[in-house]
C-alpha cells in the first residue's frame, strides 16, 4: 500500500499547488510525521486553508479506502504548517468469538 499513498500524496499536493492563493506548499517529512508547509500569496483565513486543504485531501483519496487527518500546528505571517496525514482505516482482522456485528464471519 506505500505506494498508493504516495500516489494519493502526489494528487493531493498536486490539487492544492494549483489553487491560486497558494504561493507554494511542499511536504516535510519530520520523525516520521508528515507535515505540510504552505505559503500563501494573499492573506488567508484559517477557515479557508481548511477548506482547501478538505477538498484537495478528498479528490485525491477518491474511490480508495483511505482517510486523513490534519492538524493545524502554527502559523508566522504568509506559512502555515499543518500535521497532515493520510492512513488506511483499522479494520477487524481475526474473529474474537464474540458475535459482534463486524464479524469477518459474517462478511464472507
Amino acid at each position: 500500500m506505500p505506494a498508493e499513498l504516495d500516489l494519493i500524496w502526489k494528487d493531493f499536493l498536486d490539487h492544492m499547488s494549483s489553487a491560486s492563493v497558494l504561493y507554494s506548499i511542499r511536504k516535510a517529512v519530520i520523525t516520521g510525521i508528515p507535515f505540510l508547509y504552505i505559503t500563501e500569496n494573499s492573506a488567508l483565513s484559517k477557515e479557508l486553508l481548511r477548506s482547501l486543504i478538505d477538498q484537495a485531501a478528498k479528490k485525491a483519496m477518491l474511490h480508495k479506502k483511505v482517510t486523513y487527518k490534519s492538524v493545524f500546528v502554527r502559523n508566522d505571517g504568509p506559512l502555515w504548517v499543518y500535521r497532515h496525514r493520510f492512513y488506511v482505516p483499522q479494520e477487524k482482522m481475526f474473529c474474537c468469538g464474540n458475535l459482534c456485528t463486524d464479524c469477518i464471519l459474517k462478511n464472507k
